[in-house]
């Protein structure tokens, strides 16, 4: 992994961030008309079937084995229609039983699945309690990607043919939650261990139960799902044959969709609506999600007062922002989830958040002021560094971090990291050795606010700075409170000691984005889609 040797370099604006609202080139919509064409969570359920699409994405995953620790989001995008979880979030990120038709808290650490019968895996074989025991001790297992949710059980044991318990140390609500993520992924044993190493490999197949199966991945030119015959919930049979993904820039994916190369994509980028709103061939739905943008505070130093965290959040401009990373899709962030995590008293998450300071959306004189006067209370001041890389989202967030130094007297440049080894600062502290802040988006599979904010732990691996005997115990007693009024409150009062200590600077929010051809219909425009069987509800449109 690099280390602090990697040379280090100013790096070029971008044209997006040359000024924060400035506009490059000329668009064939400006995005104020293009975001009145965006339709909010746009539920038009499908009028027919479809014999095959073509849904773009991002980049090709490395891996499709979700305990592999290269699974990620591109990985969830395939895997939510072929693997299925304990249990299912849904459209509204609400959860209800998936592969466990029932689950309940027996006592206040023992949480009781029971198993649906009449499942069956892909090969035809019949999922059973030992399949479940067997993939939540290998998502537990050290080192693979979920074992963080697993941190405080104890057993995973079979108590019925059809049973299934899990043990904790003591209650936890956000576990639960986590079921309904990768932690929650069903997998036949047999097929995974018969499989060896090319199981999550081109050479591999899945050993799943979903809606479809993988029937083909062609490294470096697509990968191929196709409907599943025999799913056992006729009613959610998927509408559409068969499914070949792609990947592409952003620039390709917006023409492939323009010229009809292409049937929907959920935009990673989503500045990109701006084209696709307003051509006639495509729509554009948005809905809630859990991804914030954020500047990520490392352990290097010049920003270990809380006072500098704190007055280059009042400095930043997260409205320029916005319009210029995401075209205005987006909004300006004062916490770092996002409202789709309000699962639950959202009311009560809402006015706490209208609640929050110290983050405005467009700095005030007086805002800028209070900034220079926490500078000025601190006399040891170095000069900051900010990681980015050659994305445009990134370099804009990272320059509006220097900007917003500049004008409360602190110095700030930036450093550029090449994109194969950006997310290597979250394994590595030599790297982080490089940077005071890393810009980046994070999301959360739970629709809990306490499933992000427990990452303020001490023991987090995703942040460095929050380091208090008093949160952590708050975190526990918020995860221990199976009441949803009470473990609100607590999750209240999380985001305000987050605020207070303020770990990131939180910037923008970035709501889930789909655009569909207007050959197709159906999908849900929210963030459910890396864990919810999104590609069943594709279909044709009417007329």
């Amino acid at each position: 992994m690099p280390g602090p040797g990697l040379p280090r370099r100013l790096i070029a604006l971008p044209c997006a961030a040359v000024a924060l609202i400035a506009a490059c080139g000329n668009p064939p919509a400006s995005p104020s008309e293009a975001k009145q064409n965006v339709k909010l969570v746009d539920a038009t359920p499908a009028a027919g079937p479809l014999a095959q699409a073509t849904w773009f994405m991002a980049k090709e995953p490395s891996t499709l084995d979700l305990d592999n620790d290269g699974a990620g989001a591109n990985s969830d995008l395939i895997l939510s229609n072929v693997c299925e979880r304990l249990v299912q979030l849904q459209p509204d990120l609400t959860i209800k039983p998936g592969i466990a038709e029932k689950y309940e808290w027996t006592s206040p650490n023992t949480l009781t699945f029971t198993i649906r019968s009449g499942v069956t895996f892909h090969s035809g074989a019949k999922l059973t309690a030992d399949d479940v025991v067997w993939s939540l001790q290998r998502h537990a297992a050290d080192g693979a990607n979920e074992s963080d949710e697993f941190t405080s059980v104890t057993s995973i044991a079979k108590t019925a043919d059809n049973q299934v318990t899990v043990t904790l140390k003591a209650p936890d609500a956000v576990f639960l939650q986590a079921m309904a993520g990768d932690g929650g992924a069903v997998l036949e044993r047999k097929g995974v261990e018969q499989q060896g190493a090319a199981y999550g490999t081109p050479r591999g197949k899945d050993a799943c139960s979903g809606p479809f199966t993988l029937q083909a991945w062609n490294s470096g030119q697509n990968i191929v799902i196709s409907k599943f015959a025999q799913y056992w919930d006729s009613a959610r049979a998927a509408k559409t044959e068969k499914i070949t993904f792609r990947w592409a820039d952003d620039d390709a994916l917006v023409n492939s969709l323009v010229t009809g190369a292409g049937d929907g994509t959920y935009l990673e980028n989503i500045s990109s609506a701006t084209r696709l709103a307003t051509g006639g061939t495509t729509s554009v739905s948005q809905g809630p999600d859990t991804r914030v943008w954020s500047l990520m505070v490392t352990e290097r130093g010049a920003l270990t007062d809380v006072r500098l965290r704190k007055a280059l959040s009042l400095a930043i401009d997260r409205d320029g922002v916005s319009r210029a990373a995401l075209a205005g899709f987006g909004a300006p962030a004062k916490e770092p989830v996002g409202p789709g995590a309000w699962g639950y008293q959202a009311t009560a998450f809402q006015a706490a958040y209208d609640q929050l300071g110290g983050s405005p959306a467009i700095p005030s004189e007086q805002d800028i002021e209070a900034a220079k006067k926490l500078v000025a209370e601190v006399p040891d001041r170095k000069p900051i560094i900010v990681a980015s890389d050659t994305t445009d989202g990134r370099s804009v967030i990272a320059n509006a971090l220097v900007d917003a130094a500049k004008k409360i007297g602190l110095e700030a440049s930036i450093i550029q990291i090449p994109p194969q080894q950006y997310t290597d600062y979250y394994s590595s502290k030599e790297f982080r050795a490089q940077a005071d802040l890393f810009t980046d988006d994070y999301f959360i599979s739970k629709n809990d606010p306490v499933g992000f904010y427990k990452n303020g732990s001490s023991k987090s691996t995703v942040q460095w700075v929050l380091k208090d005997p008093q949160y952590d115990s708050l975190v526990a007693k918020a995860r221990a409170a199976l009441d949803d009024a009470e473990r609100a409150k607590l999750s209240i009062e999380l985001a305000s000691k987050w605020a207070d200590a303020m770990p990131w600077i939180s910037v923008v929010q970035s709501p889930s984005t789909v655009a569909l051809s207007n050959k197709v219909t159906g999908v849900p425009a929210s963030g459910c889609y890396r864990y919810y069987p999104w590609a069943a509800d594709l279909g044709a449109k009417g007329a």
